[in-house]
């Protein structure tokens, strides 16, 4: 073969280099390349503040924004949004009150004002907000624990351990939560609800904790009895009522009412016997 169309061999088969692509919306820079002039932009906008005062915070305002701009096109835009330590319930909340929205620019997002958004919601005692580039939003919450229902003043609410309300939490929906009821019932539930938690032949037949004159407890159980409690040494007078119980099944058997307000006596009030007379007077 001749050289010159050995020539012409070899230049033919030679590939020919790749073409560019024409940078459309969102194309032409990478995203590392945005980061890079990004950072100088605002380090940038940073001296310009610095050296001219409420103008220069002008230039620094309106130069962020044309790089979150930059971020949203190059992919930084919010595209998920996860939650991690909330309940079921509370979730729905909590992305509400993070106020984010889809497609807005993740690297400009202020994390402390969404945070401090989401730990205003009831629902929440601690929240992390989590940036994870390059589309997600991460916020785990530490979540109060419902302790009970407190009714006071025609409102009913849930409360946390430590007698906060929590506002979005709907009452109907924690039926086996302990009803606590009257004025200082939400502040004082955490101190009495522990220690009858440890006895739970007597929690079970509870119907609702009632705060007298925001100094002492009543305990109104499903059956219509009653049991008072003192003002101080509530642990001890439940131990006189296990005693009691353990002796005679005093919770099996009923009573009117129990006064264990004073240390040294045990007063049982014997439930009515259901006689003739007591029934006719029922009308039975």
């Amino acid at each position: 073969m001749p050289a010159a169309a050995r020539g012409a061999s070899r230049t033919a088969a030679k590939p020919s280099p790749p073409r560019r692509l024409q940078a459309g919306p969102g194309q032409g820079l990478a995203p590392k390349q945005i980061l890079l002039i990004a950072a100088g932009v605002l380090s940038l906008a940073a001296v310009v503040t610095l050296a001219t005062g409420g103008r220069g915070e002008r230039l620094a305002l309106a130069a962020t924004t044309v790089v979150d701009h930059q971020f949203g096109r190059a992919g930084f835009a919010l595209a998920a949004v996860h939650v991690q330590g909330a309940s079921a319930m509370a979730r729905p909340d909590i992305i509400r009150a993070a106020g984010v929205f889809k497609d807005q620019p993740l690297l400009g997002l202020d994390l402390q004002a969404v945070r401090d958004r989401v730990e205003a919601v009831g629902w929440v005692k601690e929240a992390r907000i989590v940036r994870l580039l390059p589309d997600t939003l991460m916020i785990q919450v530490q979540e109060r624990r419902q302790l009970a229902v407190w009714q006071h003043a025609g409102r009913t609410l849930v409360i946390d351990e430590k007698g906060r309300p929590i506002p979005e939490a709907d009452p109907g929906r924690f039926p086996r939560l302990p009803l606590v009821v009257g004025a200082g019932g939400a502040e004082h539930a955490g101190e009495v609800l522990p220690v009858l938690a440890q006895r739970p032949r007597l929690m079970n037949r509870i119907e609702a904790l009632v705060r007298v004159d925001d100094r002492r407890w009543d305990l109104r159980l499903k059956d219509g009895s009653l049991i008072q409690l003192p003002a101080v040494g509530e642990e001890e007078a439940l131990a006189q009522l296990e005693q009691l119980d353990l002796r005679s099944r005093i919770l099996d058997v009923g009573f009117d009412r129990i006064d264990l307000r004073n240390p040294d006596v045990v007063a049982v009030r014997p439930r009515a016997p259901v006689g003739p007379d007591h029934l006719a007077a029922a009308g039975v």
